[in-house]
Order: C-alpha cells, then structure tokens, then sequence
C-alpha cells in the first residue's frame, strides 16, 4: 500500500465533501494530527478505521487501499452499451451504462448476460404505430417468473418491474430509434429481441 497516495486520495475526497481535517477526524474518533498525517503520505489508516472511512469519504475500501479510482472511459452516454443486474435475495434491478461495481444485500453483483430467446422465452409484439403490446407465454409463479422487461435505444431505457402471479403482458411506447427488448427470467436468465420492430406486428 503506496501510503503516499493513499494520502493524497484522502486529501482530495475529503475537499469534495467540503469536510475540515478536525470534522473527518471527530467522525473517525480519532485526532487531526492523525488525518494529517495520513494526508501527507507519513502514515496510512489503521484496517480498523477502513469501512468508517469508506462510508464517510463514500468510496470502496478496496479504492482507498489503491490510493486512486481509476475512472471509466467516457463512453457518450450510449445506452446500448447497458448492463443489468437484479439481486437474487431482495429482486432489486439495477443498470450501468459502463464499468460498475455494484452490490446489495451484502453481495456483490455480476452482470447479467444477454442471451437469445429459446422457444421458452417468446415474445409476441403488437403495435398500433403509438405503442408495443408485448406478451410472454410465461408462467408468473413465485419461484419462477418474468421479473423485468426493459427497451432500450441509444439514448434511454425504458424498465417495466413485473411481479409473480401477474400476467407476462406489458405495454411501451414505440420510440423513433431502433430499439431492443430485454426480458429478464428468474430461472434462465436474460433474454435479448433485437430490433424489436421486425418482431411486430399491426393491430
């Protein structure tokens, strides 16, 4: 551990909180001189006074210990390069348009990954030219059902949250821009329709 930047890390995050020596120090138990210290690269913070810290500064202990955040590459925003995640223990749904690490109740969480649809997973898409009709042929049991659908284009994404013993049926607006659809299954995963267009038909 490189104590001079990690210094240099604590220096910096505490100036974006608008945060004094002594106000971080007060909040770690701990004196100013102790902070001092540790920003002047002369000492690093005791593995005890880790998880405060990273909660305090709201950065990752594992990025306090490397002393730099390592930002993603800007990527313009471009929402098909999406990624989802949903939490098996509570069936939160999250999603990065990058590099993310993400975590809830407690565990880490990996990227989902698209797949294509099996004979399992169809969808049939209705379209009165203002809007998608989707329907799923899928069970919605409490151990096994669709759990989101989401559209998306370059610019925006569209998440519908569907909940067991509901219909697998939903609506969305039918944006300009080609758009996809992704489907998520408790028990298989993620389903990707792309473009969703060609898979419409008119009402």
């Amino acid at each position: 551990m490189d104590c001079s930047k990690v210094g240099q890390l604590i220096y910096k995050l505490r100036k974006e909180k608008g945060m004094t020596q002594k106000q971080l120090a007060d909040l770690l138990n701990i004196s100013d001189k102790t902070v001092s210290k540790w920003e002047r690269g002369m000492g690093c913070p005791d593995v005890t006074l880790l998880g405060m810290l990273s909660g305090i500064l709201g950065v990752e202990i594992e990025k306090i210990l490397a002393g730099e955040l390592n930002p993603n590459d800007k990527d313009n925003g471009n929402m098909k390069r999406i990624k989802f995640y949903e939490c098996t223990s509570c069936g939160n749904v999250m999603t990065s348009s990058g590099e993310a690490s993400l975590s809830c109740c407690g565990r880490i969480l990996e990227p989902l990954q698209a797949q294509q649809a099996d004979s399992k997973h169809q969808v049939t898409v209705e379209t009165d030219g203002e809007e998608y009709f989707i329907t799923l042929e899928h069970e919605m049991l409490k151990e096994h059902y669709i759990s989101f659908a989401a559209l998306v284009t370059a610019d925006r994404v569209l998440l519908i949250k569907l909940y067991p013993e509901q219909y697998a049926q939903f609506t969305m607006p039918k944006l300009r821009h080609s758009s996809a659809l992704y489907v998520y299954c408790t028990k298989h995963g993620l389903f990707k329709y792309e473009p969703l267009h060609t898979l419409a038909v008119e009402l």
